[in-house]
């Protein structure tokens, strides 16, 4: 037999999932002869793409992860001790094993259907609780982007609730010893919005100033001092402004709680809870604030109700705060926050409970007292008087501290370098004996000192005391669950039973429009936790970091390649955040050229609901503009508008194909209409798994775009983060790309300034997408987006006679989504909510429900499923489409049938009374597959309005639960 030694797997093979095979059949279904038909019929020719895409060619797995850990080599791992927020830390084995590189975690989507979701809606109350109870606070949310967006959201809550006599306050004041990108962030923040951030002393500052109305310290400080803050905040509030205090959740397992102190809100970063610093990201930020405050609270709230049996269940509470409803009146633009590290850190405090923790953090502490001692003995003035684990020193002159940075990195360590004569030294979890004595003798090498004592002697002797009643007092984690499972064999069932009650792509496909939760393969996850990528600090040196610069280097060039664009940002750590740093982009642009009263933001009624909110935080103004009865953009109401405000027009939101899955023939005009009323186009990338290869955005006409690389580009969604939005700009925006305080970044001389706290966002996760495009490479991708549009033709094909398809485009097709009209069933009684319900007891997650049009359901295959899959799926809708016609002919009863009552647990099935009007097996095993591979939901319906007026956040003994009116 002859064989062709060069004939390599495709990982491309692995990827898409429908074989030849399989694809013959849909096409017969479709109706079309191939798959190039098909796409023809579906994208208008005018804005196809004339060439192949020029990436690299594919590698197989194999491959890939032996060139790729060449490339990681690059990456020289010092010893880090820059602190500034970021430090080295353990994550036990149990944790990284079973949550961090599980797919039954990372895999699992957002969970608005909390039926199926409660193992990580009860690590995230977890999560709410531990903040709760370190910052002395009474709500916390289930995480943020990092600890500089979540400081800008405390500033913009305290502007948003100002009381009377501050409504005219427009200054903030941000304390001189927080992080430099603390600040940088914020300043990004506050100046479209009106604010005016004031850096310098807080001990300075006016407090009666009418213009003050909120302040940000840290705790403790960037320099690493421990300030009692509770005198300055009684005199803050006395004069009716607000505090926020950004604080080291480890230090505050030993330190003063800040809402003891008074303080009004507390946020940072939870990264030093078993989470790598990845060189940035991903991380959880964190917010903690009053009771008062929780209906204007950003990000999501993980809350207490009940079941249709009465029996405890969690939920996502207060949902009508988000985007998605509020739009421009939304309390933040927060889409995706950092699930999956909320759940990690989470994790780590379970696993460690109060005692744990205790334990690491004095040890931590007694290290730094080691070393201040140490240094002091050695001749060295050590600047600070109350501590954790961070020491300022001063040395005697530039040419000192230079020799001293030469001297460490030639023996692997980073220290901090501050201006003057003061060099910063942070330690961590993993710092021991022996690194203490390491620092001690590069300060005496570098400086011609002898050291004439013995570190390890002197370590046997140290006693620690927080002085000036900084001392914590108050009990922390109290909560059963952080006191039962230290043992890895308990903490590990602990996971496994929290796995076990959350559906992910591990079971079954996740159809849901606009989210594309296609596969995350192994091969693209490996690398993410290669100590390379996962032990860079942030702000090392750049040339320690070469292998994650050719990395971004090549990242860059190769979605340029995909998008048509000039430049690219991979800052935005976030989609939401990825729109905000586009919109930015924009606004800088049209103030450089002396046009900053351009602020109206066209947005099409369709839109996601985080683009009317990303705008309103840029400082822009949104007007609205209609659909046709097609669901298509009003081509002469935009132009209408857009002539209206020509004078004012900042730019165009607009999603591509549209957010009701269809490639609208007019958008080149569309953009072309904008770009005539002085305005720009700004594209949101949420649908670009339709685009790559046959389309992209400058061919369309957009100047600016960003990308879910939590969706196109293979990171997983991890049950609601991690996420990236990197922007792709047109090359006269791109010296108006984010920039940052602390490093260079590569951006453009104009550069604004950071729109996350690290210059290169998650920077730990970009491995996974530049997998993906190295395995794919041109060819690959784009026929990825073929079988996205074909999966999604053949769903719509098998639907259609059961279910109105909701629109489509000129030729009948949808792109890689569609919208499935479940409004005619309203009159038997029958919501979409029920459907959803009842596709739980088929074993699937349901589609996006009732976005972008109420009572419908956005469905999205990907190109990851294969036929079978769909099948399943299509089996299940068209058996539901059976059982609302049992209830429409009265056969079933219009409230006491199997889609009013689902989901089913195993608990009712197995019970000795029966009492429904349907069968057992028509409850829980209504299609053959389902009883050979069976998913139980482990509650059955939540009731969301009771979880609301009861609002409960925090782990409270079900004892304590009763019912009391909030609202």
């Amino acid at each position: 037999m002859k064989i062709d030694l060069n004939n390599f797997e495709k990982f491309e093979e692995r990827h898409n999932s429908p074989n030849h095979t399989q694809i013959e059949e849909m096409l017969k279904v479709i109706g079309v002869a191939s798959v190039d038909e098909l796409i023809n019929e579906t994208v208008p020719a005018q804005i196809r793409l004339n060439k192949a895409l020029n990436l690299p060619a594919p590698q197989t797995e194999y491959q890939f992860l032996k060139s790729f850990k060449k490339l990681a080599q690059k990456n020289r791992i010092f010893k880090s001790y820059i602190g500034m927020g970021y430090y080295n830390t353990i994550v036990p084995g149990v944790i990284l094993r079973n949550i961090m590189e599980n797919p039954g975690w990372y895999t699992a989507y957002t969970p608005y259907q909390a039926e199926i979701a409660q193992g990580r809606l009860e690590m995230l109350l977890n999560f709410q609780t531990m903040l709760t109870d370190l910052t002395g606070m009474e709500i916390a949310n289930a995480s943020l982007l990092d600890e500089g967006t979540a400081a800008s959201e405390a500033m913009n809550l305290f502007f948003s609730t100002k009381k009377k006599d501050k409504k005219k306050a427009t200054k903030f004041f941000v304390s001189q010893t927080c992080h430099p990108q603390t600040i940088d962030v914020m300043i990004t923040r506050a100046e479209p919005l009106g604010i005016e951030v004031v850096v310098g002393d807080y001990n300075t500052l006016d407090l009666t100033d009418p213009e003050l109305f909120g302040i940000l310290l840290q705790y403790p400080d960037t320099n690493g001092e421990v300030i009692d803050y509770t005198d300055f905040i009684a005199n803050a509030a006395a004069n009716n402004v607000k505090v926020a205090v950004a604080a080291d959740l480890l230090a505050l397992v030993m330190l003063k709680a800040p809402g003891e102190m008074g303080a009004d809100a507390v946020v940072g970063s939870a990264q030093r809870f078993g989470v790598p610093m990845g060189y940035g990201g991903p991380h959880a930020g964190y917010f903690a604030t009053k009771d008062e405050y929780k209906r204007q609270l950003p990000g999501r709230i993980i809350g207490v109700s009940q079941d249709a049996d009465g029996n405890p269940a969690y939920r996502m509470a207060l949902q009508t705060r988000e985007q998605h409803i509020k739009r421009e009146k939304a309390t933040s633009n927060i889409c995706t926050a950092q699930v999956l590290l909320a759940v990690m850190a989470s994790a780590y405090a379970v696993y460690h409970g109060p005692q744990g923790l205790k334990r690491i953090a004095y040890r931590v502490h007694g290290m730094a007292a080691l070393l201040k001692q140490s240094l002091e003995q050695l001749g060295f003035e050590v600047n600070n008087k109350n501590f954790f684990e961070t020491l300022k020193v001063t040395v005697e002159s530039e040419e000192v501290k230079n020799n001293i940075r030469k001297v460490a990195e030639e023996r692997e360590s980073n220290f901090r370098y501050f201006a003057d004569n003061t060099i910063g030294i942070a330690l961590n979890q993993t710092t021991d004996v022996s690194h203490i004595a390491e620092i001690v003798q590069i300060f005496a090498d570098a400086t011609g000192k002898t050291v004439s004592f013995d570190v390890q002697a002197l370590a046997s002797d140290i006693e620690v005391a927080v002085e000036g009643g900084l001392q914590r007092t108050s009990d922390f984690l109290t909560h059963p669950v952080f006191n039962q499972y230290h043992s890895e064999h308990e903490m590990l069932r602990y996971l496994k039973r929290l796995e076990n009650k959350d559906l992910s792509l591990v079971h079954s496909m996740i159809s849901l429009g606009s989210c594309t939760m296609k596969l995350n393969a192994t091969a693209e996850m490996i690398p993410v936790t290669w100590p390379e990528f996962g032990q860079m600090h942030p702000f090392a040196p750049k040339e320690q970091a070469a292998g994650y610069q050719e990395l971004f280097a090549a990242l860059e060039q190769w979605l340029c390649e995909i998008t048509g664009f000039d430049a690219f940002s991979l800052q935005p750590n976030s989609g939401a955040n990825g729109e905000y740093a586009g919109l930015l982009t924009i606004r800088n642009y049209h103030i450089a050229n002396g046009e900053g009263h351009r602020d109206i933001v066209l947005i099409p009624s369709s839109a996601h609901g985080t683009n009317p909110a990303s705008a309103v935080l840029a400082g822009m103004k949104v007007v609205v503009t209609k659909c046709d009865e097609n669901g298509n953009i009003d081509v002469a109401d935009l132009k209408a508008r857009a002539e209206q405000y020509k004078d004012n027009l900042s730019s165009l939101m607009v999603t591509y194909p549209s957010t009701h899955g269809v490639f609208e023939e007019s958008i080149i005009e569309i953009c072309q209409i904008i770009h005539d009323n002085g305005g720009r186009v700004y594209m949101d990338g949420a649908n670009m798994n339709a685009q790559v290869g046959l389309t992209n955005p400058a061919t369309i006409g957009a100047d600016v775009c960003h990308l879910n690389l939590h969706k196109t580009f293979c990171i997983p969604h991890g049950g609601g983060g991690p996420g990236m939005g990197p922007i792709g700009v047109v090359s006269d925006l791109a010296p108006y790309l984010p920039g940052h305080a602390v490093i260079d970044n590569n951006v453009g001389e104009k550069a604004g300034h950071a729109v996350s706290a690290a210059p290169w966002g998650s920077a730990s996760i970009l491995p996974i997408s530049y997998a993906y495009i190295a395995m794919m490479g041109g060819e690959g991708l784009t026929n990825a987006t073929k079988t996205a549009i074909l999966n999604a033709n053949y769903m719509q094909n098998r639907l259609k006679e059961h279910f109105p398809i909701l629109y489509v485009g000129a030729n009948g097709r949808s792109a890689h989504e569609m919208i499935v009209d479940c409004r005619q069933f309203k009159p038997a009684g029958i919501e979409v909510e029920d459907i959803a319900k009842r596709l739980m007891d088929y074993g699937f997650h349901a589609p996006t429900v009732s976005f972008p049009v109420p009572g419908t359901m956005m469905i999205e295959p990907t190109e990851s499923e294969d036929k079978a899959e769909l099948d399943r799926f299509c089996d299940a809708m068209i058996s539901i489409r059976e059982e609302i016609r049992e209830v429409e002919e009265g056969k079933a009863d219009a409230v006491n049938n199997v889609l009013k009552n689902a989901p089913h647990t195993e608990a009712i099935v197995v019970a000795t009374e029966w009492t429904l009007p349907y069968s057992r097996e028509k409850a829980v095993y209504p299609l053959p597959y389902v009883s050979a591979n069976k998913f139980w939901p482990t509650v059955r319906r939540i009731d969301s309005v009771f979880g609301d007026r009861n609002l409960m956040c925090s782990c409270i003994p079900v004892s304590d639960y009763v019912e009391e009116e909030v609202i």
